[in-house]
């Protein structure tokens, strides 16, 4: 894939790295590139956080205000924290009267958190509900750099992991939902941290201090409260799988298991006792019985696919450093004797097995395991082990590579043909951002990059392709998010004082945070109840014949307002319309 000749596995260190009289003598591409060479690495100080900070401003902060709320999940989660707002119940987590016994409270405390510091309930803005999850992606990237780079004993390797985590695609997505999963990749990236220290120093002989265990147990038990068992789940697979292959157990004394355990349970029982008293017993039964169960035995919500999906997927959702996830493997396996690099196969490989293995999957599920494939492509980067592959591994290399090339131009065409698609224009500004991501993937995939010069152009191509996506293309495509058209035509047609805003066939959770918390969500033949003080009505037109015929049979009328066209995406059902009528007395 990057023809070149043999040479010495030792790069030379970008410029503020290197000893006196060395320097980076290369052209770099993106003033992205140019800032990461020259100002991450050995020896610095906080610079490559401060850098690792920017880059995650980057990434992460465009679209959290401009993208409309995505069903199911995000609306779901952003809906439950705003009722807790309105009603001062922290404990139970409810979707309008519906419970929501699936999560734990975590995420929900923290976007409480966040609305109450920098919005309100009433605002209906998703950006304070999302804002958790930009933070915790931002802290899990500084975490892969400072475990990184003493796990590895390389501040360069660490850093190029940071960055490769940064910048994958699956990450900078879940930085941009309400939801669980980049908070629990920041604890899951502390936990498998601080674990591998302390396999590492009592591998080698060296006692283990009280704060790295502690970070682990207080880690652990942000783990559960925000997801419950997956972050200790991983956590026991690696200690696991760590001490069948030495055939020793005594290492996992130096992680206090006994006064960790308790500590785990003085952080996490108060919530679970309170709300098991507030459900009545219902919370774990539901949790374990209608989410976590169903998953493991079968294809949950149709999200079923065979094993080999998240190693396909994997090309897409950690990309663009999945351009180096054969290099990073294949160096890990070659030094799987050395404490850091068994460590790493062993956070990454029986996870990732398992989750292989479960019917139900969703591309977010491995998300923990980034970190890990990111170290292990930042060390083959670092040694330039990934300039000598030969034989099979150049063959494998570089049909990933291909497979690589037809993910970037997908990415790249997708910026341009989704708003011609659904009725809008692509301007000058995105057709530029796609011809220099392009460009950028091109000198990335043909020449021989040394590892910095190959971090900054991961990161500009990561760059090139979110701001566009997030700032210009996403938000203006309004044919798929029929919801904030359907917001946008009540504030042209807004209820009287005290009436009531029916949805009839449409009950996308989005809808419903848009609209707020009272919004009904009915069949075509609401009660009397439910018609109640109603004043207008949001219909699916599969749902209108027999609504308004429910409407004559009790005196009442409907005058049409607006019609709002969109992609009912969440539900695969294609093209939606929806008719905002007026309800009147027949």
């Amino acid at each position: 894939m990057h023809p070149h000749a043999p040479r010495s596995p030792r790069h030379p260190l970008p410029r503020c790295l290197a000893p006196r009289g060395r320097g980076l003598q290369a052209r770099t591409a993106g003033w992205v590139s140019v800032a990461l060479q020259r100002r991450a690495g050995e020896g610095i100080g906080i610079r490559p956080y401060a850098l690792l900070c920017l880059l995650c401003l980057i990434l992460y902060a465009p679209g959290l205000a401009a993208i409309p709320p995505l069903d199911r999940d995000e609306a779901r989660f952003a809906q439950a924290t705003r009722q807790m707002l309105e009603t001062g119940d922290f404990v139970r987590i409810r979707f309008q009267d519906e419970a929501r016994n699936k999560k734990p409270i975590g995420i929900y405390w923290l976007q409480a958190a966040a609305v109450a510091a920098f919005s309100s309930p009433e605002s209906g803005a998703i950006w304070p509900y999302r804002l958790p999850s930009a933070l915790a992606a931002t802290a899990a990237v500084l975490l892969a750099f400072g475990f990184g780079a003493r796990l590895l004993a390389s501040r360069t390797a660490g850093f190029i992991a940071a960055v490769l985590t940064a910048s994958a695609l699956g990450v900078v997505v879940e930085a941009h939902l309400a939801k669980t999963d980049a908070a629990l990749l920041a604890a899951v990236v502390a936990g498998q941290g601080a674990l591998g220290l302390v396999y590492i120093a009592t591998r080698n002989g060296r006692r283990v201090g009280w704060p790295v265990p502690l970070l682990f147990w207080l880690a652990e038990a942000g783990a559960i409260l925000l997801k419950g068992p997956p972050g200790p789940a991983l956590a026991l697979l690696t200690a696991g799988c760590l001490s069948i292959a030495d055939r020793d157990t005594h290492w996992i004394r130096g992680l206090r298991p006994l006064a960790g355990i308790l500590i785990m349970a003085a952080i996490v029982a108060p919530w679970l006792i309170a709300v098991q008293s507030a459900t009545a017993g219902h919370f774990i039964s539901d949790s374990l019985a209608h989410d976590l169960l169903p998953k493991l035995v079968g294809a949950q919500e149709s999200h079923g696919a065979p094993p080999g999906y998240y190693l396909a997927m994997a090309i897409a959702s950690f990309w663009p450093g999945s351009l180096f996830i054969v290099p990073g493997l294949l160096w890990g396996w070659r030094r799987r004797h050395a404490a850091a690099w068994r460590f790493l196969l062993a956070w990454l490989g029986p996870a990732w097995i398992f989750f292989e293995l479960v019917p139900t999957k969703l591309p977010h599920y491995v998300l923990p395991l980034y970190p890990a494939l990111a170290l292990l492509a930042g060390g083959a980067l670092a040694e330039g082990f990934a300039n000598h592959l030969a034989g099979p591994a150049r063959f494998i290399e570089r049909a990933v590579g291909v497979l690589w090339g037809a993910v970037t131009i997908a990415l790249g065409a997708a910026l341009l043909i989704l708003p011609l698609w659904f009725g809008g224009t692509v301007s000058p500004t995105v057709m530029v951002a796609v011809a220099v991501m392009l460009g950028l993937a091109c000198l990335l995939f043909f020449r021989d990059p040394q590892p910095m010069r190959a971090a900054g152009l991961v990161a500009a191509i990561s760059a090139a392709f979110v701001l566009p996506a997030a700032l210009a293309v996403a938000p203006e495509l309004d044919y798929i998010w029929p919801s904030r058209s359907a917001a946008a035509a009540l504030t042209r047609h807004p209820p009287g004082p005290g009436e009531a805003v029916l949805s009839v066939g449409y009950s996308e959770p989005s809808l419903v945070f848009l609209l707020g918390t009272a919004t009904r969500l009915v069949t075509a033949e609401p009660g009397d109840g439910q018609l109640a003080g109603a004043g207008l009505a949001l219909v699916d037109d599969r749902s209108d014949t027999e609504f308004l015929r429910s409407l004559a049979r009790r005196g009442l009328t409907a005058r049409a307002l607006e019609r709002v066209e969109g992609l009912d995406y969440s539900a695969g059902r294609g093209k939606l319309v929806l008719t905002l009528y007026r309800l009147e007395p027949g």
